[in-house]
């Protein structure tokens, strides 16, 4: 019976030398290793550039989403996550009026800044200066807490007041991307645009925020909603209540708090269903989380596709080798070496070409991520678990696609072998 203590010693000095036979067959066969490792690395690459951006990508959309670091509670007539607003049973429910917002401020003692919108649902508009114009955005009717409850510094003059609010003025207030449009090399406070018929004096602009998506982009603009409702109010606008929880207190504490009020608010018996729906800003999160993980998983296995390419390289390589090898093979069993030996031998150098080409395509992909992140402007997420995911999946691939030469060569009869010139 073999002594354990001594076989672990001997595999690994075994697996070193199987290494040492790899880096000797890449030095004399470079063009065929070389391309081997190339292709490796090439999937490698494009895999991880793929989850490097996707990584940041979810990270930037979860952060703005959130409004900063500043959560949010949203009331609507309907399920934001799941129901169709122009479907019959949901058209039937109440609007959100901004009577709500009274009722909040005065049952709820857990939210702090409450903010009454209009949201044009989809519906997009050009602002207009002379011959400058936007691309399309959406303007938004809203609140003075509107800028508190996203966390959104005012850049240039100021946001809108309560007294502006409650007399209707005609004032608008652009994010950076109307305001770099319309005003280049100017200064646009004072001055006017139109959206279509309707003119507005500009008062302030916000900072640049660098989103990546979602109403709170950097395309949008924004009027009182008293204002709102007077000019470009149309039937498919939905009114929302956008609240935030007062320091100290949770979503949770601040969503039942909410649900009471609009049930008070709307007159709903006890056992009545709500005819409203609350959503909070870690569910949106929640939800980005799932968008951004299913195009993860697309793009990763388009991306595998290379791999497996790759891997059925791999494999004819070595079957090359093994075919090239059989004297050396023969030689092996016939001074002792037994048929797993000949196995491992040959896994592990398949293993080390594709690990080399990990090591590579790793290196490859992040620069790759760099220079789409540069040019794009999408944020990185580079992630260690990642990188060692990557470096273990290369190395698999050489286990998985060596399996077959290597039973090959293990199952060669020594004499046979020998004859072989």
């Amino acid at each position: 019976m073999s002594d354990p203590r001594r076989e672990g010693p001997a595999r690994g000095v075994l697996f070193a030398e199987n290494v040492r036979q790899a880096f000797r067959t890449i030095a004399t066969r470079r063009l065929r290793s070389g391309l081997l490792i190339l292709g490796v690395a090439i999937g490698i690459a494009a895999i991880l550039a793929v989850v490097t951006i996707l990584v940041g990508l979810g990270t930037q959309i979860e952060h703005d989403m959130a409004g900063a670091d500043r959560p949010f509670l949203m009331v609507s007539r309907f399920d934001l996550m799941k129901e169709n607003p122009r479907e019959e049973d949901v058209q039937r429910r109440r609007r959100l009026d901004p009577g709500a917002a009274e009722a909040v401020r005065r049952l709820a003692g857990s939210v702090s800044w409450i903010d009454f919108r209009y949201d044009p649902d989809g519906r997009l508009r050009v602002l207009e200066r002379g011959a400058e114009h936007t691309q399309p955005l959406k303007i938004i009717g809203c609140t003075p807490a509107f800028v508190h409850v996203h966390d959104l510094p005012v850049e240039h003059g100021r946001f809108l007041t309560q007294a502006e609010v409650d007399r209707r003025r005609s004032i608008i207030v652009l994010a950076y991307g109307p305001a770099k449009d319309l005003f280049p090399h100017e200064d646009p406070i004072g001055k006017t645009v139109r959206v279509g018929k309707f003119v507005y004096e500009v008062i302030g602009t916000f900072e640049e925020r660098r989103h990546i998506m979602g109403q709170l982009g950097e395309g949008y603009a924004v009027v009182p909603y008293t204002t709102y409702a007077r000019d470009l109010l149309s039937r498919w606008d939905e009114g929302y209540l956008v609240v935030s929880p007062a320091p100290g207190r949770t979503l949770e504490e601040a969503r039942e708090e909410l649900v009471h009020a609009m049930r008070v608010h709307r007159g709903l018996r006890p056992g009545e269903k709500n005819d409203f729906d609350i959503t909070t800003s870690a569910a949106f999160s929640e939800m980005i989380g799932k968008i951004t993980g299913a195009i993860a998983l697309v793009l990763v296995a388009i991306s595998s596709i290379g791999l497996l390419v790759g891997g059925i390289g791999v494999m004819n390589i070595m079957l090359i080798s093994v075919a090239e090898r059989t004297r050396e093979v023969g030689l092996r069993m016939s001074v002792g070496a037994r048929r797993r030996d000949v196995l491992f031998q040959f896994l592990v150098e398949s293993a080390t070409l594709t690990a080399l080409g990990g090591v590579l395509g790793v290196g490859g992909g992040l620069l790759l991520a760099s220079a789409i992140a540069r040019a794009t402007g999408f944020p990185l997420g580079v992630s260690v678990f990642w990188i060692v995911v990557a470096l273990l999946f290369s190395a698999a691939i050489g286990l998985i696609f060596g399996i077959v030469p290597a039973n090959r060569a293990a199952r060669m009869d020594p004499i046979e072998a020998l004859r072989r010139e």
